[in-house]
């Protein structure tokens, strides 16, 4: 690999530039029209202009995105996470034109892709999962496995995640009444509105293991993360290890995310997300992300890797140099999501420019951005415009550390989250890690609410 294109933006974008600049390959940034300014375009060996700033235009064309490999030369092509990183057109795209996709094959794609295939999958693996129906016809077929299951349940978009086409329905009539709703917001999000059932577990933890594989069967794991923190089903606060998960459990979470993506023989990143019951202390598979993830850098940091590195060398044709013996798990990371939105007006998106950008420092503290002093934030795009991780000995250090970072982190122009990041990590709960996934929302968010109104 000698010349990447990188199909995206913002802080994954700047992350990928510094990766393949680490192993002396040139980089080149396809951006819109309203990020030909932003640090990523700065940083990039070269940077090329897709489109305007509209995504469907610019980011969410492959043919855009492959064109702009070739005519740059790149033999290879980063697509971040988000945007087009999990549609297989553009990894068709990529081999028809002879460009190494930095990402699984277009069959484990398609295989893991749709939630419905990844059940199958993961039923022939041996990797336990909730109780669930197929695709859904309508309304009535989902009463009748209901029926059968018992509520509570919830539906889920057999083509994405997300929280998009999720309805928690506790009686006949709440599915009834959701079941088309959810059917339409999955189409509208993902062009596909087939929905299936599953029993909904009443108090969950929403944990996911990080794997690399070589596309020739070996598959490593770095541990677990636990995501639980999260408002209509989006993670805010993401942590490494599950410090609840019984040792036990844990031994089995991993070699079940291993086994089902040893068995595709799957390539480059991935991430097998799981629900915890933690009342039976059992995991449920839930689906795969065929991609990097957002908050893969509390993984990095309690084993030591660069995963975007690592990702760039499988890529290229390199094996796997590390054997699983080889990871060693060291203390604890949390990652909190900064995000351009103001949680006292209902999270309503903040664009603008940041007049004020005054980061954290010190021991354990790492910030994954793209914004400066004098950066515009735009409004086409995700609001998120920062990732603040933390890391420590043990949890208790780790949630110190990020108590004192969130503390000296200050930004001014836009409104963000960071008031509300504050609020969640000295909440006796979340310091205790007495929480759930629908911790944030039942508890944290009204006591909140409560008190800015005071």
């Amino acid at each position: 690999m000698k010349r990447l294109l990188i199909a995206n933006r913002g802080e994954i974008a700047l992350r990928i530039v510094r990766a393949a600049r680490a192993l002396g390959i040139e980089s080149v940034l396809a951006a819109s029209a309203a990020d030909r300014e932003s640090l990523a375009a700065k940083e990039a060996d070269r940077t090329v202009i897709l489109g305007p700033a509209k995504a469907s235009l610019s980011y969410l064309d492959p043919r855009l995105v492959v064109h702009a490999a070739k005519a740059t030369g790149c033999d290879a092509l980063h697509p971040g996470y988000g945007f087009l990183s999990e549609r297989t057109s553009l990894v068709t795209l990529c081999e028809e034109n002879g460009i190494a996709f930095v990402g699984p094959t277009p069959t484990s794609m398609e295989q893991v892709g749709g939630k419905i295939a990844a059940r199958e999958l993961a039923h022939g693996a041996g990797v336990p999962l909730v109780s669930g129906s197929g695709a859904l016809a309508n309304a009535e077929e989902a009463l009748a496995f209901a029926k059968t299951v018992g509520f509570p349940v919830v539906t889920k978009a057999s083509a994405g995640g997300g929280g998009r086409g999720m309805v928690v329905a506790r009686t006949a009539e709440e599915l009834k009444e959701g079941f088309e709703r959810a059917s339409h917001e999955a189409k509208e999000a993902f062009g596909d509105g087939t929905l299936f059932l599953e029993r909904f577990v009443q108090t969950a933890r929403h944990i996911e293991v990080q794997v690399m594989g070589d596309g020739n069967g070996k598959v490593l794991h770095f541990g677990e993360r636990d995501c639980s923190a999260q408002r209509r089903y989006q993670k805010m606060v993401e942590e490494a290890p599950g410090a609840i998960l019984p040792a036990d459990v844990r031994t089995r979470l991993h070699e079940s995310a291993v086994r089902l993506l040893s068995s595709i023989k799957y390539r480059n990143a991935g991430t097998v997300e799981f629900l915890y019951d933690v009342e039976r202390q059992e995991f449920y598979f839930i689906e795969v992300n065929a991609r990097i993830q957002v908050e893969h850098p509390v993984s990095e940091a309690i084993c030591g890797v660069d995963l975007i590195q690592m990702q760039l060398k499988v890529a290229g044709g390199e094996p796997l140099a590390l054997e699983q013996k080889d990871i060693q798990r060291r203390g604890h990371a949390i990652e909190v999501r900064v995000i351009a939105e103001d949680p006292d007006r209902n999270f309503a998106p903040s664009p603008g420019r940041i007049r004020r950008w005054q980061a954290p420092t010190g021991d354990g503290v790492r910030l994954d951005t793209a914004m400066h002093e004098g950066a515009m934030v735009p409004p086409y795009y995700d609001s998120m415009i920062a990732k603040l991780i933390v890391h420590g000995a043990d949890r208790a250090q780790a949630v110190q550390r990020l108590q004192g970072a969130l503390r000296d982190f200050t930004i001014e122009g836009i409104a963000t989250n960071v008031p509300l990041l504050r609020y969640i990590a000295a909440h006796p709960d979340f310091i205790e890690n007495r929480i759930s996934t629908r911790w944030l929302e039942q508890v944290l968010l009204p006591s909140y609410a409560q008190r800015s109104a005071n």
